[in-house]
């Protein structure tokens, strides 16, 4: 039986975002703070999912032999390193989150059975790459808060009260949403990345954060008049809100998730709502 496990590991580094052919004031247009020198550094952890059948010790890999990999062919080159100068392949591409677990893949693919790398600058910023040429995905974290009122316009008070709850009453209530946002392109050889990291986060404050934050839902956004605000619907107005400008940046967008609580949360896949099966928003909130 195929099982997929995971290894987690951690290093410590800087970088600088800094393109040599690039005058310095095209440099900090691009990549802001992040171009100044000398570089700046972050606490940066490693998440290698390897598959393969379950053998009759009951195990994929001996993870005891899977640390002392990761840690001769990925760790030991990068804890407490200038990356930009640590690695070859670093030197033509700017060690970005996602090309550095690009790369990481490429250093352990030949002793591992990986099936993906997941590479965490914070936690407010990774990338996953999976083995697809130079594609990989971008994921920016971010939050706003709102409230809301779960009610359908064409129900009674006593058929909402039956459908949501407390969730119905008629002040509603408030959440701190977090969103993650998941995009995919290709990596671009001279940056490393797969988006303007800088422009996409512009994106995300002026299309979604500024215009929901602090706001009763309901009454403040169009879209709600008449759609209950719930997650699902939430995270889908954020997609399809977001897939045009993302689009432009020159990436796609891939999902995304919002979690309204500790307790609840909700994904949304831009295939699934513009190509193989698109939804209409009623068509989502059936599903709870």
């Amino acid at each position: 039986m195929r099982c997929v496990i995971n290894r987690r590991a951690e290093f410590a580094a800087s970088h600088r975002y800094y393109v040599p052919q690039w005058s310095a004031e095209e440099n900090f247009r691009r990549f802001g703070k992040g171009s100044l020198f000398p570089g700046h550094g972050h606490n940066y952890v490693l998440y290698v999912a390897m598959v393969g059948e379950i053998d009759d010790c009951g195990m994929v890999l001996n993870l005891s032999e899977v640390k002392h990999v990761i840690r001769r062919e990925v760790t030991d080159h990068l804890d407490n390193s200038f990356l930009n100068q640590v690695w070859p392949e670093f030197t033509q591409t700017l060690p970005t989150t996602e090309f550095v677990a690009y790369t990481i893949w490429h250093r352990l693919r030949p002793h591992l059975p990986l099936a993906r790398i997941q590479l965490y600058e914070h936690p407010q910023l990774w990338a996953e790459y999976q083995g697809d040429a130079m594609n990989a995905y971008l994921t920016v974290g971010t939050h706003f808060s709102a409230a809301h009122r779960l009610a359908r316009t064409d129900f009674s008070e006593a058929e909402n009260h039956a459908t949501y709850g407390k969730c119905a009453r008629p002040h509603g209530h408030g959440h701190n949403y977090h969103l993650e946002v998941t995009v995919r392109g290709e990596i671009d050889p001279v940056t490393g990345m797969v988006v303007d990291l800088v422009a996409l986060q512009r994106v995300l404050e002026r299309e979604v954060v500024e215009p929901l934050d602090h706001t009763f839902l309901n009454e403040d956004i169009p879209y709600f008049f008449e759609v209950v605000p719930t997650a699902e619907h939430i995270a889908l107005y954020i997609m399809q809100v977001l897939h045009e400008p993302v689009r432009r940046l020159g990436a796609e967008l891939h999902k995304v998730k919002l979690v309204e609580s500790p307790n609840n949360s909700c994904e949304i896949y831009a295939d699934d709502v513009f190509t193989v099966n698109p939804v209409t928003p009623y068509a989502v909130a059936a599903s709870r």
